[in-house]
C-alpha cells in the first residue's frame, strides 16, 4: 500500500470489529468499494446496556434456612433483654459485687455452627425444660466463670491468669448455684409464655461430645456479655428450632407484653435495697433564692450581706440528686454546719414550688 493511500472509515471499523471478535484482520485493499465491510460493523455489542436483573439475584443457602420468623425473633430479643437487667441484679446480690449482663445477639445458625465456636474446654450445660421437646444449652465461658468462682470463695479482687482447664467437682458445684439463678431468672422471663420446669442433666468441658439434634439443625442463639469489673466473658443459650417449634405461635408481641409490668416481689426489692444502700448519691441543701443585678453581683465582697424573702423559721429543702426529699432546719453539731431532718416531702412538685 503506497503513502497515498488512505483508509476509509468503513475499512477502519471493520479491522475494530476483527480484532474484537479476535479474527484476523482483513488486509485493506485500495478498491473504491465500501459496501463489503459494512455488515461486518455492528454497534450493537459495544454499547450493549448490562444485564440489571443479575444485581437483584440474591444467594439461598439451603443449609441454613430461616425458619423462624422475624416477629419470633424480635419476641426473643425483648423478652431476654429484660431478663439480662434482672439476672444482673441477682448475679450482683450473690457475688457482692456489680456485675453487668447485656444481650448482645439474637441469632439463627446451625448446631454445629454453634459447637465449633466455643472454647474448649468450657462449660456446657445441657438442660431439660419441660413440657418443651428435647434439650437446650447454657454455654458459660471461662474466661468469666473462673472470676466469679474467685468471688464466691471470698477472691477475685485483684485480676488472676486466664485458666484453661475442665471444671473440678469442687467447682462444678459452684457453678451450679450460678447455673440455677440463670435458670430461675429465666423461668420468671418465660411465665408469660409457658410456665418451664427446668433442671441441668450433664455438664461437659467438651462441646462436641454433646450431640443434642443433627449437625445442620437451626438452632436460636442467644448470648450475654458480663462484666465483672474489668473481665468480660459471653454466656450463651442455644434454643434448637425443634424445642420452640410447637410455641411459635405464642412468641408474639402480646405474650410478653405485660412481662414488665409485673409486680415487684418482696426479695426483689431486698436485693435492689442492698445494692442501692452502698451508693453515692449527692445531697443539697437549699438556703434561699433571690434575685440581684450583674452590678451588684460583681461588685460583693466579703461580709457583704445579700437579703431574701425566706423567712428563717422556714425550713430549707433537701434535695438528693436533684429531686426534693426532706425538709430541714439548720445548726450546728460539733462545731460543725449541720441540718436536722425534720419532715419527708410527699409531693416533690409542692416543695419545688414553695
Amino acid at each position: 500500500m503506497s503513502s497515498d493511500e488512505v483508509l476509509t472509515q468503513a475499512e477502519i471499523e471493520s479491522l475494530l470489529a476483527s480484532v474484537g471478535k479476535g479474527k484476523s484482520a482483513p488486509s485493506p485493499t485500495p478498491s473504491p468499494q465500501p459496501a463489503a465491510p459494512s455488515p461486518k460493523t455492528p454497534a450493537a455489542p459495544p454499547s450493549a446496556p448490562p444485564r440489571k436483573s443479575r444485581e437483584k439475584i440474591i444467594p439461598y443457602d439451603f443449609k441454613r434456612p430461616e425458619r423462624v420468623g422475624k416477629e419470633q425473633m424480635r419476641s426473643l430479643q425483648t423478652l431476654h433483654e429484660g431478663f439480662s437487667r434482672n439476672f444482673a441484679a441477682s448475679l450482683s446480690a450473690m457475688l457482692r459485687s456489680m456485675v453487668e449482663v447485656k444481650l448482645t445477639s439474637v441469632d439463627q445458625l446451625t448446631y454445629s455452627e454453634f459447637v465449633f465456636s466455643l472454647d474448649n474446654p468450657t462449660c456446657f450445660n445441657l438442660i431439660k425444660a419441660e413440657p418443651l421437646e428435647g434439650h437446650i444449652i447454657l454455654d458459660l465461658n471461662p474466661t468469666i466463670l473462673y472470676p466469679m468462682i474467685d468471688r464466691l470463695l471470698g477472691g477475685g479482687r485483684e485480676p488472676t491468669p486466664i485458666t484453661r482447664r475442665p471444671l473440678s467437682e469442687i467447682e462444678r458445684r459452684l457453678v451450679g448455684r450460678i447455673t440455677n439463678l440463670f435458670l430461675d431468672e429465666l423461668k420468671k422471663a418465660w411465665e408469660n409464655i409457658l410456665p418451664l420446669q427446668m433442671e441441668v442433666v450433664r455438664v461437659e468441658s467438651n462441646p462436641q461430645l454433646v450431640q443434642i439434634v443433627p449437625p445442620n439443625e437451626v438452632v436460636v442463639l442467644v448470648s450475654f456479655e458480663l462484666a465483672l469489673g474489668e473481665i468480660r466473658g459471653m454466656a450463651n443459650l442455644c434454643i434448637p428450632y425443634n424445642t420452640i417449634e410447637r410455641i411459635s405461635n405464642k412468641l408474639s408481641a402480646n405474650s410478653w407484653a405485660s412481662y414488665g409490668k409485673r409486680q415487684t416481689t418482696p426479695d426483689a426489692a431486698e436485693r435492689i435495697g442492698r445494692l442501692l444502700r452502698t451508693s453515692t448519691v449527692q445531697v443539697v441543701v437549699e438556703l434561699a433564692k433571690t434575685h440581684i443585678t450583674t452590678e451588684d453581683l460583681i461588685g460583693l465582697r466579703v461580709g457583704d450581706i445579700i437579703t431574701t424573702r425566706k423567712d428563717i423559721h422556714t425550713p430549707l429543702v433537701v434535695k438528693v440528686e436533684g429531686i426534693p426529699k426532706f425538709l430541714a432546719r439548720p445548726g450546728i453539731f460539733k462545731g460543725h454546719k449541720a441540718i436536722c431532718i425534720e419532715e419527708i416531702v410527699t409531693d416533690p412538685t409542692q416543695a419545688l414550688t414553695d
